[in-house]
């Protein structure tokens, strides 16, 4: 889902894992991207940061050679 303006403004800064209310994380999928947009993008210490923030939120979310998945073991929420 698209997140405008808007949307973003509403979201609370805890559900950013990077500085200055970046990388927004309020929902699995945007924390997904996060990690993609972070591994192409951010420093070694602002990836660090990420991955620890969307750990803790979704530990059901692995990074593995930069690329984000569903842990097996856990159910995903697609229908």
């Amino acid at each position: 889902m698209k997140l405008t303006a808007k949307a973003r403004k509403k979201i609370p800064s805890k559900d950013f894992a990077g500085p200055d209310r970046s990388y927004p994380i309020e929902d699995a999928s945007h924390a997904r991207n996060a990690l993609a947009r972070v591994s192409q993008h951010g420093s070694p210490a602002l990836k660090a940061k990420v991955k620890a923030k969307v750990r803790k939120k979704y530990p059901g979310i692995q990074v593995e050679g930069g690329k984000a998945s569903q842990r097996a073991d856990r159910p995903s929420r697609r229908k």
